[in-house]
């Protein structure tokens, strides 16, 4: 069974910095593609970034290009979103999911297992 588990939310500061972490469980990993969405209150969950787990490519959106970095630690199977210069509109809750297909997308539908996620509350 496939577990992806997130951690490392919390309240910072603008300006601050978070790391999540995903600790993912239950399959091989190899070909797929490992993603971060957040799901502000009142708003669609979207698209944050994206990393092809075997080539460690990565995609980002707009809103966090330069601020973000998403890595991934093939031994320990975890997939990290370190965050910095973090602002209030970045207060959501945070996803994992991942993708097996073997292309990269930034399509919510498109991502076959999801994480519970974590709350994180950017104050100004």
């Amino acid at each position: 069974q496939v577990q992806l588990v997130e951690s490392g939310g919390g309240l910072v500061q603008a300006g601050g910095s978070l790391r999540l972490s995903c600790a993912a469980s239950g399959r091989t990993f190899s070909r797929c593609t490992m993603g971060w969405f957040r799901q502000a209150p009142g708003k669609d969950r979207e698209f944050v970034s994206a990393v092809r787990w075997s080539e460690g490519t990565s995609y980002y959106s707009d809103s966090v290009k330069g601020r973000f970095t998403i890595s991934r630690d093939i031994a320990k199977n975890t997939v990290y979103l370190q965050m910095n210069s973090l602002k209030p509109e970045d207060t959501a809750v945070y996803y994992c999911a991942a993708d097996t297909s073997p292309w990269v997308t930034q399509t919510l539908s498109e991502y076959d297992y999801w994480g519970q996620g974590t709350q994180v509350t950017v104050s100004s």
